[in-house]
């Protein structure tokens, strides 16, 4: 059986990383067997980083990788139906989510009005990890933020860019059903990802303030919810 490996859980969501909860909400609305195990180590990964999955000894890294070797090996149909421009619009979004995905980290652990709760948050339901260790998590990342560019912004310009890809989300998730019609496809569980881990976390970030102001975000957040949650 695949295994999933991944970052912990908390506030409800299944995954606290976007590309995680992306993988695992696909597998779910594909219908596809999986284990999943939580850790906090990412050194063992395929070039570090989480999430990666072993399916049958076979060892793949990569959001993305790990989506279109499922559909391929499983011959999964939750994507066949999509024509060409929605598959275009695909692949926007989910570079788009790329950026999205720095400003929701540079939100917990970059932003000293909201770091003390994402970490005072973490470590209540994950009590293995102390203060110190979380610590040393924030300066790692603050390398990370300092390379790739968004810790170089003030707080105002990186959620503007959030709040820039969280807009052009509002514009394109529809009221009721899924990004391309009644059944939900992999850029449902790519925009789930990512919003969820802002929508069920009690931290007031613009982003937060963002999307609970926009009841179809919020909805589709939930549809997702429900449907892959549970065993």
């Amino acid at each position: 059986m695949l295994t999933l490996y991944s970052y912990p859980e908390l506030c409800g969501v299944a995954d606290n990383n976007g590309y995680g909860l992306k993988v695992y909400a696909f597998l779910k609305l594909a219908c596809v067997p999986f284990v999943h195990e939580h850790i906090f180590d990412a050194s063992a990964a395929p070039r570090g980083q989480l999430p990666y999955i072993v399916d049958d000894g076979e060892t793949i890294g990569d959001s993305e990788t790990i989506i279109a070797h499922a559909i391929a090996k499983y011959r999964l149909r939750i994507d066949a139906g999509l024509s060409t421009e929605q598959r275009r619009t695909n692949h926007f979004v989910t570079r788009m989510l790329d950026d999205l995905y720095w400003v929701m980290s540079y939100s917990r652990w970059k932003d000293e009005r909201y770091y003390p709760a994402f970490r005072d948050a973490f470590i209540a339901q994950h009590p293995q990890i102390n203060a110190e260790g979380f610590e040393k998590a924030k300066a790692y990342n603050a390398q990370r933020y300092h390379f790739q560019g968004i810790g170089r912004y003030t707080p105002e310009q990186a959620y503007a860019r959030g709040l820039a890809d969280l807009q052009v989300l509002a514009e394109i998730v529809p009221a009721t059903g899924f990004v391309h019609g009644e059944a939900a496809t992999s850029i449902d569980a790519g925009i789930y990802g990512f919003i969820a881990n802002i929508y069920y976390f009690p931290i007031p970030t613009p982003l937060k303030t963002f999307v609970d102001a926009h009841a179809n975000l919020v909805a589709h957040c939930e549809r997702i919810h429900a449907a892959v949650s549970g065993s």
